[in-house]
Parts: structure tokens; sequence; C-alpha cells
């Protein structure tokens, strides 16, 4: 079969800038990770004729971009690349879960166009049926997608949670009803899929405001029971008692599938400038690591995921830092689909930063 292009939203023909996926950054957490890869010399990825919208014109037009990869020699080392990731005895025979938001969901597309190079893949297979992601009846899409790659029977799956929450309709016959958000159960994928598994990367953060809880009827349990607990009911709270939640829930299951490996990703910044997405917000920035190349900082700079997974076999994957120094990384107002007046400073143009996120977990395995 060939890939869904809503899975690999065009890999090397991005609407945007972006052109040259985030550089690889120094991070002190990772030198001991790194310091088993092989050295080896900055490559140059091959001149590539591609179609990326023009700053200047609504249409597409054909530029030749010359396509660098930085790669980092700091202690001569670097970490890995991904392209030939499917072929590798690493994976061989296992499961990578990503379980998340939409930039959750990123990190999977990501994954999936370094894994194949960009190109379509008529071998790959896709295998949502057994995970339960299908299309339902007026469904725009299934919950998550699932491809399997023969030649090493690997499988790459992404699942829609957005809180991490277990989300139950309190009338399963009424599309309006309110649904129940356990916030201290993982979701039901997890609870039926995880012993699947052989890695797992779990995000949240985004979808954690009042105004998604309203517009999803979310409404708050604890204990099986609509919460009471006042300091719980606050967004802070909420999702303060949920990260916590999920990482022990997973956590507590690694004694039973000692083979899984689980990671809990930080979360990823937003770059609004002058407003937010609803009021005016803006990313034009377009020059890459005008911030900076490095992180050095020892601490991470999302405490809440530091935290929750601090005394547990669980991994933190630290992107915050780095990826807030990449601003000009964001589709910005040249997404496919923009609105006017709006521009989205959340979402990341692939190839880009996600890109980086990957390498520092497969350099962790």
């Amino acid at each position: 079969m060939t890939i869904s292009p809503r899975i690999i939203p065009n890999c090397f023909r991005v609407a945007g800038r972006a052109m040259i996926p985030a550089p690889t950054m120094v991070v002190k957490r990772l030198k001991t990770a790194l310091e088993n890869d092989a050295p080896s010399k900055p490559r140059k990825r091959p001149r590539e004729r591609l179609d990326v919208p023009s700053k200047h014109s609504s249409k597409n037009t054909s530029v030749d971009v010359i396509v660098m990869r930085e790669e980092n020699e700091r202690d001569n080392t670097r970490v890995p690349s991904l392209q030939c990731y499917g072929r590798s005895e690493r994976m061989k025979d296992k499961t990578l879960a990503f379980v998340g938001d939409s930039l959750g969901r990123q990190q999977f597309q990501s994954v999936m166009c370094m894994v194949t190079g960009g190109e379509q893949r008529t071998d790959v297979l896709n295998v949502g049926e057994e995970y339960g992601l299908v299309k339902g009846r007026g469904a725009i899409r299934p919950g998550g997608w699932a491809y399997r790659f023969p030649n090493t029977n690997t499988t790459v799956l992404y699942y829609w949670s957005a809180s991490l929450c277990d989300l139950v309709p309190l009338d399963i016959t009424n599309l309006s009803t309110d649904v129940a958000m356990h916030l201290d159960r993982p979701p039901a994928f997890l609870r039926h899929y995880l012993h699947k598994f052989d890695v797992l990367v779990l995000n949240t953060g985004h979808h954690w405001n009042r105004g998604k809880l309203n517009a999803n009827r979310w409404v708050m349990y604890v204990g099986g029971v609509p919460n009471t607990d006042r300091k719980i009911a606050g967004i802070p709270g909420a999702r303060n008692l949920t990260v916590h939640s999920i990482i022990k829930w997973v956590n507590s299951q690694l004694l039973r599938y000692p083979g899984l490996k689980a990671f809990y990703r930080s979360i990823s910044p937003r770059h609004f400038f002058n407003g937010d997405w609803d009021t005016g917000g803006t990313c034009e920035n377009t020059s890459a690591n005008a911030a900076g190349m490095e992180v050095l900082q020892e601490e991470s700079s999302d405490d809440l995921a530091a935290r929750a997974v601090k005394g547990t076999s669980v991994k933190l994957l630290d992107i915050t830092a780095l990826s807030q120094l990449r601003d000009e990384g964001h589709i910005s107002r040249y997404s496919i689909k923009a609105t006017p007046g709006a521009q989205d400073c959340l979402h990341w143009c692939l190839p880009g930063v996600p890109d980086t996120w990957n390498e520092i977990l497969f350099a962790q395995l």
C-alpha cells in the first residue's frame, strides 16, 4: 500500500520557511548517551528540487533548495541519523508508539518521514485495525494510525490522546453528551495495548485550557466520580494530577513488561509574538538559530515533566529548551489551509524541529 499523505504531510515539500531540520543541540544530559556513537564528519544532504510556497505568492513556486543537515561534533560525537533506521536491527520485531496531542502526531509523522526518506513506500502495511485505529461512523479521521515495515517487522503508531486522560462519554446514545475526563486514569487504549509496545512516547500540554475543556464537553472526574476538590478543579492542578498519574501508572507497568522503554516528552514551546493564536499573534522570524545554537542548562524548562518522572523508570525526553531557540521553525502563515490574519506558531514545519526530538529519542535506545 501507499502511505496516506495525511500521515506523511509532504515530507520534503513543506509549507513554509523552515527547510532545514533543527540542528542537533548540545545538551549536557545527553553527553553520556551519545558517547557510544561512532564519530563521523559532517554530511551535506543532496541538492533537491522542492516545491515550496513563495513568500510573495500564494501559489507554489518550484525552487532549488539546498537542505543542509547540521551535525553535532562536540566531543567528537553526533546523534545518529534515522533515515535508515527502518532497516536497523535495533527495532526489528518491535513497536514504537506515540500517544499524545497534535505535537505527538507531528513527532510520529517525523519518524515516518525519516524512516522512509520522504519517499512513497508501497511495501508499508497499514495495521491500524490491530490497534482499533479505524475511522468510526461519522468520524473525520481515525483515532490514530499504525504502519508496519515488513523488512524488519517494525511497527510505528500514533494514538490521539490530547489530555492523556481516560475519556468516557456519559451517554453513548447522545452525540452532544458530556464526557467524563478521568484525571487519574490512563486512556483505555494504553490499558488495552501497552503489552504490545517496545517503546512508548507520551506527551500532553496545549489542550489544558478552559476553552478546550468546554469545547470538548470534558468534565473532570477523580476516583470515578465528579471532582469536588477545588485545588484540582483549576487547570494547573488538573494537569499536574494527570501527568503524575499517567507516569506513575506507566512506571508500575514496567515491572510487568521489562522490555518496554517509556518516555515522557516535555512540552513543545509556542512562539506567538504580539498576541496569541486568536488575537493576531505572529512568528515571522526567518533567521534560523537567531537565539543561539546551544542549550547548556542543567534543569529542564518543563518543571512539571521533570518532577513527574523523578524517581521513576520513565525517562524524560527533554526538548523544551532546545525547541525554544527555533521560533522561525513554525508553520506561521505558510499553512496550506491558513486562515487570514491567523498564524500557526505552535506546530512545526517538517522536516524541522521534531526531527531533532527523534534523534535524541533514538540516541537513548
